[in-house]
Order: C-alpha cells, then sequence, then structure tokens
C-alpha cells in the first residue's frame, strides 16, 4: 500500500464534508487509490501529471484529484507516494485545480 499526504485543498473540503455516506465514499476511494493508483484517469494538457478519480453520489459528479510520487528510502529502495491534491463537486473542478497546482 502507497504512502499518503493530503494537501491543504482536499483537506479542508474533506474536512468540512457534512454527509458521512459522500465522506465514507471519499475515504473507500483513497485506499482503492492507496492499494492500487493507477485506477484514476491521467489528465492531459496543462494537468499532465495529474490522476483523476470519479465518485458518484446523489446524482452528482465528485472528483478526487492525485498524483503519484516515488521517494527514495534508505532502507527499503523507493516508496510509492499518493498525494491527493484536490477534491470536491465536479463543477469548476478542473479550473480551480489548474489555478492551484500550476
Amino acid at each position: 500500500m502507497a504512502d499518503l499526504i493530503i494537501l491543504p485543498p482536499a483537506a479542508k473540503y474533506l474536512k468540512k464534508l457534512k454527509d458521512k455516506q459522500l465522506k465514507k465514499l471519499y475515504d473507500d476511494a483513497i485506499k482503492e487509490i492507496r492499494n492500487d493508483p493507477s485506477i484514476g484517469m491521467p489528465k492531459h494538457g496543462d494537468l499532465k501529471g495529474v490522476i483523476g478519480y470519479d465518485i458518484y453520489y446523489n446524482k452528482i459528479n465528485y472528483e478526487l484529484a492525485y498524483t503519484v510520487e516515488y521517494r527514495i528510502n534508505s532502507n527499503s529502495g523507493e516508496t510509492e507516494v499518493v498525494v491527493v491534491i484536490m477534491a470536491g463537486t465536479r463543477e469548476n473542478f478542473y479550473d480551480e485545480l489548474k489555478r492551484y497546482w500550476r
């Protein structure tokens, strides 16, 4: 399982979630991504290197954007790290992500 880093925009959004079912869907998505970081859809253009993961709940599309980094660990060699950049609803999500990420 990959290590996990959650950046401030994602942490702020996830902390404000009041809907327990939606929060559980995000938690489950993060667990899935940590187990297999390749399950999301790689983005192109301005967001090259970012991977998007879709969550559908109550007829609303929610997004989770992340990257995968590799860090050298002196004990065990290379360690995979999932960096969750941003989470939120699909509306204006990628515009905000571009402003934050680039």
